[in-house]
């Protein structure tokens, strides 16, 4: 009952009114291909829960200031992150080709990055509404800044959407934490 509460009131202090998936929703499984320690790998979200809860968390680009911090604070956790069994993805709908480097770089060779193409994009009702141009000159339809944890049931236990980075791991790794516990 606890557990249920600490998530409830997570749910709520981050989960904007908007937010497509809220917690007790299915997560869209999806298939992609991303960046890991410099090199190309395939997602699978159906694969990766087997092994426990993921973090999926959506930024809008690659290589811009507030990706970059966000990335290298979920580098930072991911010992916490592991240790209560959680596997983090980040997910933009930067190229893979960008998100192989951004993977080493700014993620530290610590977790996945994947492309979000459009339809994962919208399944998870994460589209910012605006191209924006990349640091590599490109111009993509960015994502907006959301974090989800699914369970390993495959559904939504939290949810927090801010463009601000500055909450998402914390708000993130409590929420993995509290299923732990649970």
């Amino acid at each position: 009952m606890r557990r249920l509460l600490a998530l409830a009131a997570l749910a709520l202090a981050a989960a904007p009114a908007t937010a497509a998936l809220a917690p007790g929703a299915k997560a869209p499984d999806f298939k992609t291909r991303g960046g890991y320690q410099g090199k190309v790998v395939n997602v699978h979200l159906a694969q990766l829960l087997k092994k426990g809860p993921v973090v999926l968390y959506f930024f809008p680009a690659a290589g811009t200031k507030g990706c970059n911090a966000e990335a290298a604070a979920f580098a930072q956790a991911i010992p916490e992150f592991t240790a209560a069994g959680a596997t983090v993805v980040g997910m933009s709908a930067d190229s893979v080709e960008v998100l192989r480097d951004f993977s080493t770089k700014e993620c530290a060779g610590k977790f996945t990055v994947a492309s979000a193409g459009p339809k994962v994009v919208a399944g998870y009702d994460v589209a910012l509404g605006r191209q924006i141009k990349t640091p590599s000159g490109a111009m993509i339809n960015a994502t907006n800044r959301t974090s989800y944890v699914i369970g390993r049931d495959g559904r939504i236990v939290f949810t927090h959407s801010e463009l601000d980075a500055a909450h998402h791991v914390a708000q993130t790794l409590a929420a993995v934490k509290a299923i732990r516990r649970g």
